[in-house]
């Protein structure tokens, strides 16, 4: 069944929407059907003559539903291949519900565990937390809605639309313009902008949501490049490639990990199979001479907040830039303290990490956001963090 998009549009007023009612930085125009780019599947409805669940809009996965009572509903949340896969199962539907009781879905996860507390969205915009009743083995969890409509997702929608908006929005600030790389499987375009000139022969990569539901880096990445947008004509010998999304697919589906082809984008630097990847190595290689990158940075979320960089193979520029940046601020920034995560390179492992370090012998880390980091801190320390990080370049040196 389709659902009436009119109803569909009032509700996903989503994009910017901030979590636990703080208010949103930069209201964003809301997703919706008709701007995505391909059709989004939409799974047979899960109704009852009281409710409805519905996966149809860009970042919800269709799940197999079925119908435990007449206000209860079960959904068995897979991922978008066979497993094993990163245990980060990820679930988004809209439902509607007559009357003023609750209405009780009972979530199952196929090859994962409870990672994501629910977030509900009447659609306004917001989000907040919504309780969830983890199942004993972790296999699945019981989720109370309240009654009438509302949106319910692993963590708040953040879709190509949005990124989209951001774009247009650091492009407003900066007078930058937005470009293409490249295109997704499904046709999705992998769209960047550069802040700085384009002449600037030091160059910073800022790569986000390789992975689609590590939305707490991709909060902080916003954060971070509308810092940098703000500040675009006072980057001097330094430029920036910004690519907000890289894998618009696996946001689009509702994946868990995996672009459309079926592949953790993350491990595709170095064999460069996937369009998306392929991309960003083909814009870089086209660099005029003169330009060369100096740093990578890329967006994810885990357990915790923490800085994945270089062990002891780091040089003494990458150990003074590191000591410069980040260094000493494990504890600066109220509500989000983080950690420093040193490792050495992995030969082949097919990270953004490793690939930019090896080939261009640049300092290159992963920043990692707790899924639950409190949203407006995240923001904070993302703000404080871009402003310092053009004194921290000197420390490179030459």
């Amino acid at each position: 069944m389709r659902v009436r998009r009119t109803a569909l549009a009032a509700l996903l007023a989503l994009g910017a929407g901030a979590w636990t009612g703080a208010v949103a930085e930069a209201p964003l125009p809301p997703p919706s059907l008709e701007a995505a780019a391909v059709p989004v599947a939409v799974s047979a409805s899960c109704r009852t003559a009281d409710a409805l669940l519905a996966f149809d809009f860009p970042g919800a996965a269709p799940s197999a539903c079925t119908v435990a009572g007449e206000r209860a509903f079960e959904l068995l949340v897979t991922p978008e291949h066979a497993p094993p896969i990163n245990p980060s199962p990820w679930y988004a539907f809209r439902y509607e519900a007559d009357g003023a009781a609750p209405v009780t879905v009972t979530l199952r996860y196929l090859g994962g565990r409870h990672r994501y507390p629910p977030k509900w969205s009447a659609g306004d915009g917001h989000w907040t937390a919504l309780a969830a009743e983890p199942t004993a083995d972790g296999t699945g969890a019981v989720l109370h809605l309240p009654p009438g409509r509302g949106i319910v997702a692993a963590q708040e929608l953040l879709t190509p639309e949005t990124t989209r908006a951001d774009l247009a929005r650091w492009s407003m600030a900066s007078g930058a313009q937005v470009f293409t790389l490249g295109y997704s499987h499904d046709g999705l375009p992998v769209e960047a902008i550069r802040l700085g000139r384009a002449d600037a022969p030091r160059l910073v990569i800022l790569l986000g949501r390789q992975h689609p539901p590590e939305v707490s880096g991709a909060i902080a990445m916003r954060a971070f490049a509308d810092t940098l947008a703000a500040r675009a004509g006072d980057l001097g010998d330094v430029q920036f490639l910004v690519v907000p999304m890289l894998n618009p697919d696996g946001v689009t589906r509702g994946n868990w990990r995996a672009n459309r082809g079926g592949t953790d984008l993350n491990r595709d630097w170095g064999d460069f199979t996937q369009p998306e990847t392929r991309s960003v190595k083909a814009w870089l290689d086209a660099l005029p001479a003169g330009v060369r990158p100096v740093l990578m940075v890329d967006f994810h979320s885990t357990r915790t907040n923490l800085f994945y960089v270089q062990g002891d193979e780091a040089s003494e520029g990458q150990q003074r830039f590191l000591a410069a940046w980040l260094g000493g601020r494990e504890q600066a920034f109220a509500d989000y303290p983080f950690t420093i995560e040193p490792r050495n390179a992995n030969p082949g492992s097919g990270t953004a990490k490793n690939w930019f370090f090896e080939t261009y012998a640049i300092p290159a880390y992963t920043y990692e956001v707790a899924d639950e980091a409190d949203r407006p801190a995240t923001r904070a320390a993302a703000r404080a963090l871009a402003d310092g990080l053009l004194p921290a370049l000197g420390a490179l040196g030459d």
